[in-house]
């Protein structure tokens, strides 16, 4: 049987008759898992040699630019030749390309020669226009030249250049379709201009096939999975401006705004609140709903630049952003009818926000305290998107292994050789695993400064709880960083522990939901009612695991920052008292945390409105910094934003929690009957009114 944890923490006669006089918080403490701590430290030397290596092997460029028939990335400035500013990756032959779309054909669009240029090129109106490979050899151009002449030097060539570029061997080919530059690579319109074509057949060049195929082909290359993942990714690194603003300093804000208005204005912000967030998921669905195409003429165009406005070309993004549209609008109803049903409750929620704003007020420092995790993690964010980009992007250029029959004119050898492949990216299995463990990476992270943030807040009320009338006064003056000092020499062990529980319990989570989706896709979904009950049920049980876990963890820190017990053992304690006064703290307890929930939320629903506002700027709409959706952008704004708000509102989480356990274990060591809670908090929890409310639930 444990001891009276009033005779730890506070200063009363303990069981025994004796008096402690050994200070409000007990000191004589001893550092717990430690083992966890330096799992922790050796799990993030791994994350630093594993973010070398994305360092050394990667290159954003490739995320959004595609490769050359040199292997060179379009856009490199360090290439063989310099392809600075030339970044459109444009199919040269084709007949290749119409080849590589024949449904049994061999010939990958890979293999396809294909050639770096500053715009798309369209055919002329009155002769025959060329693109002819990069200078070298026997043509003395330089790149600067070679791009003023609109990469022409057919006149240059020798008979046998001549002739080969007849065959669509180059060194030059001709340009008989218009193309638009669709995400960085130019899309062929089959729609042969009859000039060109003309003059093409006068001068004996071979067949060149006019099919719908070259078009499609091109357009399966650049909406293919793999290619719009990258390209999601490169939307996060290109909009990093709006990362900052929205994701860091906009969270930032409005969360320090929120935590001022539960000091000084309790009364009314539960109501702000609900009434902020129903506007706030109503404003970021209507977005999508612009973006998507669905309302006005403000859709996402995967068009660069200007096009032919008769020419209508589709992308998956388009397709996500209506799939999200949809996902948002039953979300948005959902949400809309929840906030009508705890209409009823706002009051119950109101009392105890009162209690946390009391708190605040007397331990001040507790509204700007969150400014130190959230600057540690700013800084560890800014390092692992560094990281993450680079890891996405790492893997070896290599020639490809074809059995090509075209044959191609090289300049160097100055002779026509066979068989030439194309180039592509090879990711070894190794890759994939460094990036998960990147991703989980960050989440342990995250999980681990917010469970510091949470435990040191934790420490600081505690002080208050159990310092109250007569020893008030011996509160330290900066109980917070008293607070820190207890977290950073003992507790550091046990906040990594919880923090790698809830990060292990949301991957499982997240990897049982994936094999779910397979097993959804592939139509093995129990067929018997019994089965399909236990199928979807399964869902709704690992959500409601997920949140048992994140709330004992969220108990642990605080009976750790009381009573410096390690993870397991304060989980043991906090559950206990929990249970033992269930149905006393229960339904108060939880109302609470629905409203912190929604405060949350319109803080990350802010970021995301903002978001929304900054990506619709020219710079992230055309040209070089153009974004292929700001699904991701915006997603990740949403995130950061929930992240900073959680470090904030745990100010008030962690200060409801910590008073109502106090509560608790203060009861207990009184028959029922606390000594040290505050005016407020009996109130709210002893009143008749309230407890059959408690109980039997408001009819």
């Amino acid at each position: 049987m444990r001891g009276p944890l009033g005779a730890i923490i506070g200063k009363y006669p303990s069981s025994d008759g004796n008096t402690q006089t050994d200070g409000i918080i007990r000191h004589n403490r001893k550092c717990r898992d430690v083992v966890f701590l330096i799992l922790f430290i050796a799990f993030w030397v791994a994350m630093i040699v594993n973010s070398s290596i994305g360092f050394n092997q990667g290159d954003p460029l490739r995320l959004t630019y595609g490769l050359d028939y040199k292997g060179n990335v379009c856009g490199d400035k360090h290439a063989d030749p310099g392809l600075r500013e030339l970044e459109l990756r444009y199919w040269v032959n084709p007949n290749q390309v119409y080849e590589s779309g024949l449904k049994n054909g061999q010939f990958k669009l890979a293999d396809a020669r294909s050639i770096c240029l500053l715009d798309c090129p369209i055919p002329s109106e009155d002769s025959l226009n060329w693109v002819c490979d990069y200078p070298e050899g026997d043509i003395h151009l330089s790149m600067n030249d070679w791009i003023d002449r609109n990469y022409d030097y057919f006149e240059y060539l020798t008979p046998d250049m001549r002739n080969s570029s007849l065959q669509l061997q180059g060194p030059c080919y001709p340009v008989i379709f218009p193309s638009v530059n669709v995400f960085w690579s130019c899309q062929i319109i089959v729609r042969a201009s009859n000039m060109s074509l003309r003059h093409w057949q006068q001068m004996g060049g071979v067949n060149i096939n006019e099919d719908i195929i070259i078009d499609k082909s091109i357009h399966k290359t650049i909406n293919s999975r793999s290619a719009v993942l990258k390209r999601y990714v490169a939307d996060i690194g290109k909009a990093w401006p709006v990362l900052i603003v929205c994701g860091a300093i906009v969270p930032l804000f409005l969360s320090v705004i929120w935590l001022l208005m539960i000091r000084h204005f309790v009364a009314g912000m539960t109501w702000i609140t609900v009434i902020f967030f129903n506007v706030l998921i109503i404003s970021v669905t209507i977005f999508y709903y612009l973006k998507a195409g669905w309302i006005g003429n403000d859709a996402i165009s995967p068009v660069i630049g200007e096009s032919d406005p008769y020419y209508h070309v589709s992308a998956r993004e388009q397709n996500h952003l209506r799939a999200v549209s949809v996902l948002m609008t039953i979300v948005m109803g959902i949400a809309i009818l929840s906030s009508l049903a705890i209409v009823r409750r706002i009051l119950m929620a109101t009392s105890v926000l009162k209690v946390a704003a009391k708190v605040i007020g007397e331990v001040q420092a507790l509204i700007i305290f969150p400014v130190i995790p959230y600057t540690i993690l700013l800084i560890v964010y800014m390092f692992w998107f560094s990281a993450a980009f680079h890891l996405f992007s790492s893997g070896q250029i290599v020639q490809n292994d074809c059995k090509s029959k075209y044959c191609a004119y090289d300049l160097a050898s100055k002779q026509v050789s066979c068989g030439h492949c194309g180039y592509s990216i090879h990711y070894t299995p190794h890759i994939a695993i460094a990036i998960l463990f990147h991703l989980f990476g960050c989440y342990w992270a995250t999980q681990f400064f917010i469970a510091c943030s949470s435990t040191v807040i934790a420490g600081s009320v505690a002080s208050y709880y159990w310092a109250r009338g007569e020893i008030s006064p011996e509160i330290p003056f900066l109980p917070v960083f008293s607070s820190m000092k207890r977290l950073m020499r003992y507790s550091l062990g046990s906040v990594a522990i919880g923090s790698l529980v809830v990060s292990f319990v949301e991957s499982v989570r997240y990897i049982l939901e994936f094999f779910r989706r397979k097993l959804k896709v592939s139509n093995t979904t129990p067929e018997s009612s019994i089965g399909k009950v236990g199928f979807h049920s399964s869902q709704c049980c690992r959500g409601c695991i997920d949140w048992t876990v994140k709330s004992v963890n969220r108990n642990a820190y605080i009976m750790i920052a009381i009573m410096g017990k390690g993870f397991f053992r304060a989980s043991s304690i906090a559950t206990g008292l929990i249970m033992n006064n269930i149905l006393r703290i229960g339904r108060v307890n939880v109302i609470g945390d629905v409203i912190l929930f929604l405060g949350k939320l319109c803080v990350s629903l802010s970021s995301a409105v903002f978001a929304f506002l900054m990506l619709d700027a020219h710079k992230y709409r055309s040209a070089h910094n153009k974004i292929s959706s700001p699904l991701f952008p915006v997603l990740v704004c949403w995130w950061l934003g929930y992240v900073v708000a959680t470090l904030f509102f745990a100010v008030v989480e962690m200060s409801i929690d910590t008073i109502i356990l106090s509560f608790c274990q203060d009861s207990e060591e009184h028959q029922g009957n606390a000594q040290y809670a505050p005016p407020l908090l009996m109130e709210t929890l002893n009143d008749q009114n309230e407890m059959q409310r408690l109980t039997q639930g408001s009819s």
